[in-house]
């Protein structure tokens, strides 16, 4: 059915409704991987488009869970993997939220992806990770920022 309205003339297939919510951010907060492939696979489908609250089909896809969406979407060299949302939630922070902890790995192997961004109420990801007792998120990010926070070991005395 997909195939078939994108294959018509005077369908748009990134119209907003009235929430500012594109085909494409209603299908990757949905998890159809198959309907996400087509919409990406158009020019005129604008992956990082928010809608009426800032929110990005990323980050839909990462607040919701599902990892083959966030890998389609990542796999596109126009989407932002940074890119704050609703309350100045990252995609990261979305998925540390919630707990998915498939998609925290994913977005901590971007290049790009600030693990320390803070939203609006200054919180990080970590921040919320841990105050939803996502203890497979937290180690995740925990992970990642000793990794970055490693003070390299001083030469030895001549």
């Amino acid at each position: 059915m997909v195939k078939i309205l994108l294959g018509r003339d005077d369908v748009d297939p990134d119209r907003p409704d009235k929430y500012g919510r594109t085909p494409l951010s209603w299908a990757t907060a949905e998890g159809h991987e198959g309907v996400v492939k087509l919409l990406l696979e158009r020019e005129d489908v604008d992956p990082n488009r928010p809608d009426n609250n800032n929110g990005t089909s990323l980050e839909w896809a990462a607040f919701e869970g599902h990892e083959g969406v966030v890998k389609l979407l990542l796999g596109r060299e126009d989407v932002d993997p940074d890119r704050p949302g609703e309350d100045g939630r990252t995609p990261l922070a979305s998925a540390a939220l919630q707990g998915h902890v498939g998609v925290v790995k994913l977005l901590l192997e971007q290049k790009g992806v600030n693990p320390d961004q803070p939203d609006r109420q200054g919180c990080i990801p970590l921040s919320h990770a841990t105050r939803k007792g996502h203890g497979g998120a937290v180690q995740l990010l925990q992970s990642q920022k000793s990794a970055e926070n490693t003070d390299p070991q001083p030469p030895p005395p001549l």
